[in-house]
């Protein structure tokens, strides 16, 4: 798992006065602040830049510096910052887009099947397959000790002393709203799949949210190849479906 939060707790201070800062260059406006639909030209750099982030980050982890971003997008540097004046803008939208991907994946698991472990099952590998493991925030990956939590995490049931999900930064500035706000839907829908294959026996009861998150992270590693990567993730995600799943005593 490459996730790092060198960026993340100065990201947390920008919300939505952030993505108005004036860019280097350009019209001065970040992208998530656009009144106005893009040049074609400015689209498709935006639509590079993007996907060279999220290939990146996705190999390097967050503290990746723009500079690769850019030679991975081939467009200059500059570019970059006129769609982001920062990094942790970046950051912050392709760690936003990641959650309310997972988000949608466990919807749809949990919509699509009626077996618990069919859903829950179908969720891991599905999120796997997709690499979004690699981008979680560190937001949701953020593990601390039970009585150290918030308390604000969703459909959370785990045994006194076990490791729980926060939703509060390392640093003491708070994440904005927004960001919040997609952490606890995914939190939630992914806590609805653990109730249920909790409630059915199938899943072992010591299992938290935080676990299956960590699964998602641990079973998407980053390799050169393609196919390897593929073979990779579905061995390991099949050795950690084995250790999740409840056995009759």
């Amino acid at each position: 798992m490459h996730v790092q939060d060198s960026h993340w707790s100065s990201a947390s201070a920008i919300a939505t006065g952030g993505m108005t800062m004036s860019a280097a260059a350009g019209d001065g406006r970040a992208d998530g602040a656009r009144t106005t639909p893009l040049r074609v030209d400015a689209q498709r750099n935006l639509e590079h830049v993007l996907r060279a982030a999220r290939e990146v980050f996705g190999e390097l982890g967050y503290g990746a510096p723009m500079e690769d971003v850019a030679r991975r997008a081939r467009v200059g540097v500059g570019t970059v910052y006129r769609r982001f004046p920062s990094k942790d803008v970046l950051v912050r939208r392709i760690a936003e887009e990641e959650t309310s991907r997972l988000t949608d994946q466990a919807r749809t698991a949990l919509g699509q099947e009626d077996e618990p472990w069919s859903a829950l099952s179908r969720f891991l590998r599905t999120s796997v397959a997709s690499g979004a493991g690699r981008l979680l925030p560190p937001q949701v990956l953020r593990v601390g000790v039970a009585e150290e939590q918030s308390a604000r995490v969703p459909q959370q049931r785990t045994q006194p002393g076990s490791g729980e999900l926060r939703l509060v930064p390392e640093q003491p500035a708070a994440p904005a709203p927004e960001d919040d706000a997609g952490a606890a839907a995914l939190l939630e829908v992914v806590g609805q799949l653990v109730e249920r294959a909790h409630a059915a026996g199938e899943l072992r009861p010591d299992v938290s949210v935080s676990d299956v998150l960590l699964v998602i992270a641990t079973a998407a590693p980053s390799l050169p190849d393609a196919a390897q990567q593929a073979a990779a993730s579905a061995r390991l995600l099949d050795i950690l479906l084995e250790g999740l799943r409840s056995r009759p005593a």
